[in-house]
């Protein structure tokens, strides 16, 4: 992009990702919210088009108890089905068929999880899992960890987008590998959206500073004090460090560069 781009240029520009075109790179989940109502406000306030949805955890078909699409309303929002609480492949397609029936929904986030305290992803059943759902049509966008070489291997099998982890889900510790993500990005040919880990707007912002083409979150918003606010702040976060991404940043240099010229001093 042209470096004197009208600051217009850099707000309105979009992404894409299996053919679907969205202009809001924040994503958000909807779990740990204390109502459905607070979770499609905190939506609202963040600016968003796209909610991941976790088909497992979450009320999508039963009208005797409160329906998550009677709040978050998928005539307003792109549903994002995913795969939390699966730990193999089969567990994730014979949960994304239920999404599929239920919804009618083909793009979807696969996460296929390690039995473990860390809830890192399981690597080697997420690219099985994923061989298995696009071979059912499916369109994935796939959860990993921020394994460079892995990243390549899921993306040419087929994952419509790459979404490495910054850290452990729900930890908020930010990036903890800004070297990877980077890495990630500059080889990747789909969309490299940060996934996990983000606990404050500086971490959305430093995430979109490295070229990411999106962020999602979940706990980071539901889990603040204030779950409204924050979705705004995250909002502002976002463009923020994607304007900074487009604008292109400054050198960085070893010693002091007077921001004044030395010559022609009084």
């Amino acid at each position: 992009m042209n470096a004197h781009a009208p600051v217009s240029a850099s707000v309105n520009d979009s992404w894409t990702v299996a053919g679907r075109t969205f202009n809001s790179r924040l994503i958000v989940g909807t779990g740990k919210y204390a109502t459905y109502q607070q979770n499609a406000d905190a939506a609202e306030a963040a600016g968003a088009e796209i909610v991941t949805v976790a088909v497992r955890r979450v009320n999508l078909t039963d009208p005797n108890q409160p329906l998550l699409v009677d709040y978050v309303k998928p005539d307003r929002f792109t549903f994002l089905p995913n795969t939390a609480g699966c730990f193999t492949g089969e567990d994730a397609v014979r949960t994304l068929r239920l999404a599929r029936e239920a919804g009618g929904w083909d793009l979807v986030k696969l996460e296929v999880l390690s039995d473990t305290a860390h809830l890192y992803p399981d690597m080697v059943e997420t690219l099985r899992a994923l061989d298995l759902l696009i071979k059912d049509g499916f369109q994935v966008m796939v959860y990993c960890t921020d394994d460079v070489v892995m990243a390549k291997r899921l993306e040419d099998a087929g994952a419509a987008a790459i979404m490495p982890a910054a850290a452990p889900i729900g930890s908020g510790l930010g990036i903890q590998n800004k070297v990877n993500v980077r890495l990630i990005i500059e080889q990747a040919k789909v969309p490299v959206l940060v996934d996990a880990g983000v606990g404050t707007p500086s971490d959305a912002t430093l995430a979109m500073e490295l070229g990411c083409d999106a962020v999602l979150m979940n706990t980071a918003i539901a889990g603040a004090n204030d779950p409204i606010l924050m979705a705004s702040a995250m909002k502002h976060a976002v463009i923020a460090g994607r304007q900074g991404y487009l604008a292109g940043r400054m050198p960085r240099r070893m010693y002091a560069s007077a921001s004044s010229p030395l010559s022609g001093l009084i």
